[in-house]
């Protein structure tokens, strides 16, 4: 038998820190310690996003986690839809945010007080030096974990052809807000939403030729924003974009056959990736963190405990990350979508990750289905 004595998490994120705090709370026994490579504080990005009933995992689990984090949840029961002609309110498309910050200190503190030891700026150059019976690898796109038994884990990398920057805004707007824009020199779009009272993530896309048209590839950060800030100057009220290493990006597309190799395991981005329209990735790392303590709390035998994540995680998984790949791949002629009417539009975005019927439209989001099935029967 593979008794597991000692856990070494590398990554200081929302999936690292709820790892180890789902170690101490269920494998009391059992040293764990976690390894970030940034300075204590730091954090790229801005808010997190949930969809309205994504939480729901965590109150079933734990509560007192859960209790913590909801106090600082922006939430709302609609979104927008902002177009060149129109604008379309979805009800019942329901979210909820927290800062990114925010929700590590808050994870980060429960962590302490459950006596985790986390060490911040401390860089792991080999994945042997940690030297645990477990090592987690929570650490990311670029997982160090991932790469140093890349054989093993088998991962498929590729790319979504749009760009994205992710910037901040000190506008604090009502709804989870997309609005989409034609310019000269091509379409963009902007999700935005408020995650702290008076601030809001804005993430700016574009095809590839409007990213090549503007010259996003050769502009600086500060250039970059100043000018999605004109760009996007109705909805932003005249105020300029806040920067956090908001450089243009083209979303990764990752997934790993293997979770597991050997004695190393992997949750999250490091192990799999959800594009940011369907807001889950969080979601996903920390119930990938959920599976992973409880099968090692239910199999006394380590290697047993890695063999039930790996056969029963990936599948549940791998339908969210499907979704997020469909909808991505919508985003990707949204300027050829922008011809359609207010309606047909905002019903072709509903429908984007094939996850949605008309009938679970109906229910979800009564107002909207109707109106859009008067418009229908009016030919409006």
């Amino acid at each position: 038998m593979s008794e597991l004595k000692t856990i070494e998490i590398l990554g200081g994120g929302p999936g690292g820190l709820y790892t180890a705090i789902l170690v101490r709370r269920l494998l009391p026994d059992v040293k764990v310690r976690v390894t970030e490579q940034n300075p204590e504080g730091a954090t790229f990005g801005f808010g997190v996003v949930f969809s309205d009933r994504a939480l729901d995992f965590l109150k079933a689990d734990d509560p007192e986690t859960h209790e913590l984090i909801v106090p600082h949840m922006e939430c709302w029961r609609d979104m927008t839809l902002n177009l060149p002609n129109g604008s379309v309110t979805l009800d019942g498309v329901g979210f909820t945010a927290v800062g990114r910050l925010e929700l590590i200190e808050i994870l980060k503190g429960r962590a302490r007080d459950l006596d985790v030891e986390i060490r911040f700026g401390t860089t792991v150059r080999t994945v042997e030096e940690l030297g645990a019976n477990l090592v987690v690898g929570a650490d990311g796109l670029n997982s160090l974990v991932r790469r140093s038994f890349e054989g093993q884990f088998k991962p498929t990398l590729e790319y979504f052809d749009n760009h994205f920057a992710w910037f901040g805004a000190t506008v604090p707007f009502d709804t989870l807000t997309q609005t989409f824009i034609e310019t000269d020199k091509g379409p963009l779009n902007a999700h935005h939403y408020r995650f702290a009272p008076g601030r809001s993530t804005f993430i700016v896309e574009c095809e590839h030729e409007t990213y090549k048209n503007y010259g996003f590839d050769r502009m600086p950060e500060d250039e970059s924003a100043k000018l999605c800030s004109q760009l996007f100057g109705d909805v932003l009220q005249g105020t300029e974009l806040i920067t956090n290493k908001s450089m243009w990006r083209q979303f990764p597309r990752l997934w790993c056959e293997n979770w597991v190799a050997g004695r190393k395991v992997l949750l999250g981005d490091a192990v799999h990736t959800a594009h940011f329209s369907i807001g889950s990735g969080t979601r996903l790392a920390m119930e990938d963190a959920i599976a992973l303590v409880h099968a090692l709390k239910d199999h006394p035998d380590l290697d047993d405990a890695l063999a039930a994540y790996q056969a029963g995680r990936p599948p549940i998984a791998r339908k969210i990350v499907d979704a997020a790949n469909t909808s991505a791949t919508w985003y990707e002629s949204f300027g050829v979508k922008m011809r359609l009417p207010p309606l047909a539009f905002a019903h072709d975005y509903l429908m984007r990750s094939g996850r949605i019927t008309e009938e679970r439209l109906r229910k979800i989001a009564p107002r909207f289905a109707a109106e859009y099935a008067n418009a229908q029967a009016t030919g409006v």
